[in-house]
């Protein structure tokens, strides 16, 4: 009973503080916002714009309560009291989303699902609209090999449901777009150190200048070093032969990024590039354990230039014209002599992606009624390569090189049928050289019968295409291709309920429904006894999502929420892989007397998940604590984090290769983190006296 103890504490406690608060009738930290025609605004104005709009649910500013989504939004300010390290921590953080890892890659899930060596490719990521998934796996990378420092984070829109009528594939489950800070939030130099758990050490440089004329700028540069957990014990690995199951120095990373923007009278230039290097600890593929040369290298790297702009006939114009690339090179070593001394086999696996976007959005307000937007977008993969061989001796077993057009057009009707009903239709055509045409519509009633009430009724169809790696990846020995595929679909059915109330209060219930068809998944030809992706069985899921946040005077913010989700193989009735069936979570932010530190606190509880044995890994409790002030001294911020407080052992299923079932995760790790920000007059000029040193004195 005494190992219950801290779950307790933080499922009765905190919510008590929670609801006491509730019924404080205090002033609310936070008004709604309720900007004036946020349907003509841009982008660039969007990221003025706090928490009561969002931008990525229908491709123009609009209220949460109108958008045709259940939506979630994680503020800077959050990402900074909680102390959350990565992107991956920032998903983990919202309701009804779930991460895994398997000391190489994190893996999110949502609404029940989290597809087995999927890369991430049901989910779209978008950084100021432009996407990230990459098109040799469609995969987006989340932890430390995102392509965006998180300190550059302003806010992220987290847009549940299909997402296929404006974004076409990939925006299966869910549409999250991460809107970054600009040159005016710094107008300085900033420089952010950090030193935690596990040698990890991090550091970053930042200069923003937004001038009275000209244009807005943001530089930024981060660098990253991690020696990662130096002893690991695999249970499945112990024998004398390796190692008795140690892993031994055998888990590090590091990284470097940049990312830069340059914006003057709505002409906007970006960039964003990420070089990060893993070595990977668990000795995938049957490679040779507790050796350190098993490691990937994965680069992401774009270049956006967008003109987001409202003429004086209201008419408004988003056009884009962007470059992107990814770059992985996996060495994996093998002892194919079988005698488990060197010389080993060295594998060498690559992927390379190329590829040009452009789009054009137009949108205009009709009879003050009708909200159209029309758009198109093509996609030129001029590179979609594949290829792997041993290094000595010289095999080769893929050498796959691809190019391809994907040519978009949708069409989108916000209408407001009366004051309090709005009507939201979209329908987009996406056709592809492998498969041919899609047409994926999304339908949405939004009722508000009452001030600060919302009901939404939403429909929704979403599909993802068969890419480069599922229908073309073959070593000719084991596996082969199949480029028959087709694409996956899902159908979405959801009932949403959005509640504001006591002035510092919002609730949103949701209900959703998924009928999921011609999953892609990694079977067994029976023909010939070779792995290939086939189309699998139809999966269904339903659940039920809480949230229920607090805002109030000096400080003090709350979420409680729960997720209650069941997904199965609609034939054999199986539980989905790695799919939890509860995910409450708790979130508190109090502010304390000295110095404006504040303590951030977050309960996390994973129910149970499956393997792909079909055996269970238990659930677990995580717990998070980061104690921070905004101005430890002028101009010197710091906070301090313990991860995993309670010390919990728990472990994520896996598959992607690894014999392991499941991969135990880290202790509990601590992080002190200091950011300074020079003062803006160094810079400006401003910290000098303007008189000639050769005037005569008065």
């Amino acid at each position: 009973m005494a190992t219950q103890g801290p779950k307790w504490f933080w499922f009765t406690a905190i919510p008590a503080i929670f609801f006491c608060l509730l019924i404080f009738d205090g002033p609310a930290l936070a008004q709604q916002q309720d900007p004036q025609d946020l349907k003509n605004m841009s982008i660039e104005d969007l990221m003025q714009i706090k928490v009561s709009t969002v931008y990525g649910a229908s491709k123009f500013v609009q209220k949460i309560t109108d958008a045709p989504s259940y939506i979630t939004i994680i503020t800077s300010e959050e990402i900074l009291k909680y102390g959350y390290r990565t992107f991956a921590d920032v998903l983990q953080s919202v309701p009804g989303f779930f991460v895994s890892n398997d000391r190489n890659y994190s893996y999110i899930g949502t609404r029940g699902f989290m597809g087995p060596g999927s890369y991430n490719n049901r989910l779209l990521i978008l950084i100021n609209g432009h996407r990230l998934n990459e098109n040799v796996y469609d995969g987006v990378y989340i932890q430390t090999e995102f392509p965006l420092d998180i300190d550059l984070i302003d806010r992220v829109e987290v847009i549940r449901g299909p997402g296929s009528a404006l974004y076409g594939t990939d925006a299966f489950f869910a549409v999250i777009n991460v809107i970054t800070k600009r040159g005016g939030d710094f107008n300085s130099v900033e420089v952010s150190g950090d030193a935690g758990s596990l040698n990890t050490y991090r550091g970053r440089i930042t200069y923003g200048r937004k001038p009275k004329r000209g244009p807005e700028v943001l530089l930024s540069a981060t660098y990253y070093h991690s020696l990662g957990n130096p002893r690991l014990f695999f249970p499945e690995f112990n024998s004398p032969e390796t190692n008795n199951g140690y892993a031994v120095n055998a888990d590090g990373t590091k990284f470097d990024s940049v990312f830069g923007s340059v914006e003057y009278r709505g002409l906007r230039l970006e960039a964003a590039f990420v070089s990060r290097d893993k070595v990977v600890p668990t000795a995938p593929y049957d490679t040779v354990f507790n050796n350190p040369g098993t490691r990937t290298l994965d680069q992401r790297g774009y270049m956006d230039l967008s003109y987001d702009h409202v003429f004086d006939n209201r008419w408004k114009i988003l056009a884009r014209l962007a470059y992107d690339r990814y770059y992985y090179h996996g060495v994996y070593v093998y002892d194919t002599s079988g005698t488990g001394q060197p010389p080993y086999v060295l594998n060498q696996d690559f992927a390379e992606g190329e590829w040009w976007t452009t789009q054009l959005d137009v949108s205009r307000t009709f009879f003050n009624k009708h909200h159209v937007t029309m758009g198109t977008e093509e996609r030129f993969n001029t590179k979609q390569n594949q290829w792997n061989y041993d290094l000595l001796p010289y095999t080769v077993y893929l050498n796959d090189h691809r190019s391809s057009v994907v040519g978009s057009l949708y069409l989108q009707d916000q209408y407001e049928i009366r004051p309090d009903l709005i009507l939201s239709a979209g329908l987009r055509f996406d056709h592809y050289q492998t498969f041919g045409g899609t047409l994926n519509p999304r339908i949405a009633l939004i009722y508000h019968p009452w001030e600060k009430s919302a009901f939404k009724l939403i429909f929704g169809r979403a599909f993802r295409a068969p890419n480069a790696y599922e229908l073309y990846y073959s070593d000719s020995t084991s596996t082969e291709v199949n480029q028959g595929l087709k694409p996956e679909t899902v159908k979405t059915t959801e009932l949403v309920y959005d509640q504001s109330f006591l002035t510092h209060a919002h609730l949103v219930v949701s209900g959703f429904y998924n009928s999921s068809n011609n999953f892609i998944t990694l079977g067994v030809d029976p023909g010939n006894g070779l792995s290939r992706f086939m189309n699998s069985d139809n999966v269904t899921g339903k659940g039920m999502e809480f949230e229920l946040n607090g805002e109030w005077a000096h400080g003090w913010k709350a979420r409680l929420a729960d997720t209650i989700q069941d997904s199965h193989d609609s034939q054999s009735g199986a539980t989905e892989f790695a799919s939890p069936r509860h995910l409450p979570k708790i979130n508190l932010i109090a502010p304390l007397p000295w110095r404006k530190f504040s303590v951030g606190i977050e309960g996390q509880y994973t129910s149970r998940l499956m393997t792909t044995q079909g055996s269970f890994v238990g659930g677990f409790m995580l717990a998070n604590v980061t104690l921070s002030t905004p101005e430890l001294f002028k101009g010197l911020s710091a906070s301090f984090s313990a991860y995993n407080l309670l010390d919990k052992h728990y472990a994520y299923p896996t598959n992607n290769g690894n014999f392991q079932q499941s991969i135990s995760q880290d202790l509990r790790g601590l992080r002190l983190k200091l950011t300074y920000r020079f003062p803006d007059s160094i810079f400006s000029g401003r910290c000098c006296g303007t008189k000639n040193r050769n005037s005569k004195p008065d």
